[in-house]
């Protein structure tokens, strides 16, 4: 069983690095800016209600077979949208609520993932 996990480990490194990330910018941002941080982390549990972005988060990481590409897809989509944001292009949204997204997508997607990896072993 040990191997198992050892290897659902070394292929699932991508998901449990994002989980890491989003761990560390919450307890970080706790002590940097507590207010924005808890603005962020509370529009993050408002979309998940929004279940159209779950799902579409769920669907991405558990059948693109390259997480990578996801994973990447996703902090460039974020990337984009934050410049027409600071351009002015899109008035109605915040660099906040874009990284709110962006915090769902790659949590739920990478829960994902790995959901599929520990599947490939039927534990």
């Amino acid at each position: 069983m040990g191997d198992q996990f050892k290897t659902i480990f070394l292929k699932a490194k991508l998901n449990f690095a994002i989980l890491a990330a989003i761990l560390g910018i919450a307890v970080l941002g706790k002590f940097i800016n507590p207010e924005l941080t808890n603005a962020i982390f509370v529009t993050a549990d408002q979309l998940v209600s929004d279940l159209y972005i779950v799902f579409i988060a769920i669907t991405l990481g558990a059948f693109v077979p390259n997480f990578k590409l996801v994973a990447l897809g996703s902090i460039a989509a974020f990337i984009a949208a934050t410049a027409l944001v600071q351009l002015g292009i899109y008035t109605y949204l915040t660099i906040e609520y874009l990284f709110a997204v962006l915090i769902v997508v790659l949590g739920f997607a990478s829960i994902a993932n790995l959901y599929r990896h520990y599947r490939e072993f039927g534990l």
